[in-house]
């Protein structure tokens, strides 16, 4: 994308007027409901463990004293926000960047815009919700409005494929995706059914649809607090407009034990793929056994919501530059 200053009609400084807009509209939304506004560090001595990102890794070359020298570009601000609500500074959200290795595209940059923003108290239901209404201000702003539906996972699953997203054995979750032809070394099942997800489902979902996506599989728990059941399930939700995954939020995990866990499954996961194990963020841990209040947090990003309003599905049209001219 070429960026001309010129023109004052220029699709590129509308798109960054629109951006401006935008982050005014979060924060007039996030002042009425008293939640703080926060700045958190963009680069860590801990990554993030997740075998589905990738983060950037730097080098710091300045004194030892003040720890590793190797430092994480954060891929979002989840981490030091979860110690901040360990500490006790109640609802708050992040505007800023983050950035993720290996992403880059027609939907994805490196470098992005993420909110994110946490609610003590809240579950993942009644979080989602909050999300809606924050997309509704959002789309105003362009007179768009969006029709709103909500669906678990596993009905989702039923009524779109006819598959049990929960008991369905590994043969039933590939049959559909045979005409992809897609290479099923080190699928597990969890991948066959986000497969299903992004190439069977999310494609379909009519643009003027807002789609509330609730109680995950436990074993796609993340974050997340597992519910036990006759079906246990993660309390965790994804919003979707159109075919656009915009956030990604969860009634929070507030064992460190648990959380311990999982991230060392996580690099488990990674050792097995030949990846590079990733240092645990042990100040979050901390800040868990500490004591972090109940609450639910969610991820939205800005840059597809952006391209919502702006009827485009590619994202360097919502950028100043996109990572090619960066």
């Amino acid at each position: 994308m070429h960026f001309e200053l010129a023109n004052a009609e220029s699709p590129q400084l509308s798109a960054l007027k629109l951006r401006a807009r935008l982050y005014k509209t979060i924060r007039e939304f996030f002042a009425t409901r008293n939640v703080l506004e926060v700045e958190t560090p963009m680069l860590s001595m801990a990554g993030n463990t997740d075998p589905n990102i990738e983060s950037f890794q730097t080098e710091f070359s300045g004194p030892l004293s003040v720890g590793a020298r190797k430092r994480w570009l954060r891929t979002s601000p989840e981490f030091p926000l979860k110690r901040l609500l360990a500490a006790g500074i109640g609802d708050c959200y992040e505007l800023g960047r983050v950035f993720r290795n290996g992403e880059a595209g027609r939907r994805h940059n490196p470098e992005f815009t993420m909110l994110e923003w946490y609610r003590l108290g809240f579950d993942h239901r009644r979080l989602m919700f909050e999300v809606t209404e924050l997309i509704a201000h959002a789309l105003s702003l362009v007179g768009k409005k969006a029709a709103l539906i909500e669906r678990s996972y596993a009905q989702i699953f039923q009524q779109e494929l006819g598959i049990d997203a929960h008991h369905a054995s590994l043969e039933q979750l590939k049959q559909p995706l045979q005409e992809f032809r897609i290479d099923p070394h080190g699928l597990t099942r969890d991948d066959w059914l986000d497969l299903l997800l992004t190439h069977l489902i999310q494609p379909h979902l009519p643009h003027d649809q807002l789609l509330l996506l609730y109680d995950y599989p436990a074993s796609q728990c993340a974050l997340a607090k597992i519910r036990v059941g006759d079906v246990p399930v993660a309390e965790r939700f994804e919003v979707y407009l159109g075919r656009h995954e915009l956030a990604n939020g969860y009634h929070e995990l507030t064992d460190a034990n648990e959380q311990r866990a999982r991230f060392e499954a996580d690099n488990t996961r990674r050792i097995a793929r030949g990846d590079h194990v990733i240092p645990l963020d042990e100040n979050l841990l901390a800040a868990l056994a500490s004591g972090m209040p109940e609450c639910a947090g969610v991820a939205l990003g800005i840059e597809r919501l952006l391209m919502c309003m702006s009827d485009t599905d590619d994202i360097r049209d919502v950028l100043a530059f996109g990572f090619a001219q960066a």
